[in-house]
């Protein structure tokens, strides 16, 4: 018998006999637990169980802080005022828009070509100042 393996097929031969003669319960191997051709038993594929070592790494580092509440009564006020400094911009940027004269031809010209409702139109306008050619490049932009 002459043991042969190729990368994902094993089987015996027997001398004087051709592979494809030979009757499917002539032979029967247990490919787990039969050695390779050096006389070693076969190996297993192995699993990749780095992640779990590696998740174990990253849970240990972190600890369980408390936090005082100063500490976070402080973290609150400084996001109460940075939300309150940006709506108070808005509005401001709001204001400025508002005093932007605009044509209602405009509005029409650019809801017709863009297929928009008038809310955005106007809006294009006034951010570009009553520029149609800038609020049409900006729109299709």
């Amino acid at each position: 018998r002459v043991c042969c393996a190729s990368s994902d097929t094993r089987f015996l031969s027997v001398p004087g006999q051709d592979a494809n003669m030979a009757a499917e319960g002539d032979v029967d191997l247990d490919l787990e637990a039969e050695e390779n051709c050096t006389g070693k038993p076969a190996e297993k594929p192995r699993k990749h169980d780095s992640g779990a070592a590696d998740l174990e790494r990253v849970t240990d580092y972190a600890e369980e802080k408390e936090i005082s509440s100063s500490d976070l009564e402080t973290a609150m006020s400084v996001i109460g005022d940075r939300r309150s400094r940006e709506q108070k911009a808005k509005q401001e940027r709001e204001k400025e828009l508002a005093k932007v004269t605009i044509k209602k031809e405009d509005v029409e010209l650019i809801m017709g070509e863009m297929e928009i409702p008038r809310g955005v139109a106007e809006r294009s306008l006034r951010e570009h100042m009553g520029n149609v050619v800038e609020a049409l490049i900006a729109l299709t932009n």
